[in-house]
């Protein structure tokens, strides 16, 4: 679903993240972990096709992205960290234009949004301006505008942070079953306990360089993921 190869983006003629292979298959949610500076944002955007890189490729569903960055976001969703919504735009309205740009019928849309919008409590707020939503509403709003036209492949930058608890467990729940039923999931988080619980796979980066990845069971062992990030970051546990 997902395919890094030997990905390197340069700053200044220093490498930001430098070979990194990873791939994420139909049915993975991955955790990408990570200290900040280290390169996990600037690998989700290439992942988007919002910022060009040097070396590599990256490939959407056998698709590069370099080579045909429209098709690869026909099938994939991103929800930055900090979402930039358009204020100007009620809720609905807002979920009707991603609708629009990704070419959900009617009746799907409708029965989606309800659906979501019921899930993440937002539905009385959805008349609303984006401009009036607090941090957490316009996070709830991305979320659901993310899910809207079913993409094979959603990408995530710290999707947790700024939900309530219920809205949090929500996402949790509509992670595992967009993933059971074939799609995949990549998302950075610093929220460790939740990665170890809620992900098949998880990749560590350092310095822009992957330092391990595999199975949850893999990577950690016996011990917890907070151990083993620790460990790896040369801190004590």
């Amino acid at each position: 679903m997902l395919k890094i190869s030997n990905f390197t983006k340069l700053y200044d003629g220093k490498p930001a993240v430098e070979r990194l292979d990873l791939e994420v298959s139909a049915g993975d949610i991955y955790a990408f972990i990570g200290h900040n500076g280290a390169g996990k944002t600037t690998t989700i955007k290439a992942c988007c096709g919002i910022m060009n890189f040097d070396e590599g490729d990256i490939l959407i569903d056998g698709i590069s992205i370099k080579k045909d960055p429209l098709e690869c976001k026909k099938r994939i969703a991103y929800i930055p960290d900090n979402p930039e919504l358009y204020d100007y735009l009620s809720g609905v309205k807002y979920l009707n234009f991603v609708a629009d740009v990704f070419g959900v019928g009617k009746a799907e849309r409708e029965e989606r949004i309800r659906r979501y919008s019921d899930l993440f409590g937002l539905t009385d707020d959805l008349a609303q301006l984006v401009s009036a939503y607090s941090h957490g509403m316009k996070q709830k709003l991305a979320i659901i505008s993310a899910f809207i036209h079913d993409p094979k492949l959603i990408i995530m930058d710290e999707p947790f942070v700024g939900l309530d608890p219920v809205a949090s467990h929500q996402l949790k729940l509509l992670m595992r079953e967009h993933c059971d039923k074939g799609g995949a999931i990549f998302f950075s988080t610093h929220v460790l306990e939740v990665a170890e619980k809620l992900c098949d796979k998880v990749a560590i980066i350092k310095n822009g360089k992957l330092v391990t990845s595999g199975t949850m069971s893999e990577v950690k062992g016996d011990a917890s993921l907070e151990a083993v990030f620790l460990e790896l970051e040369g801190e004590n546990a």
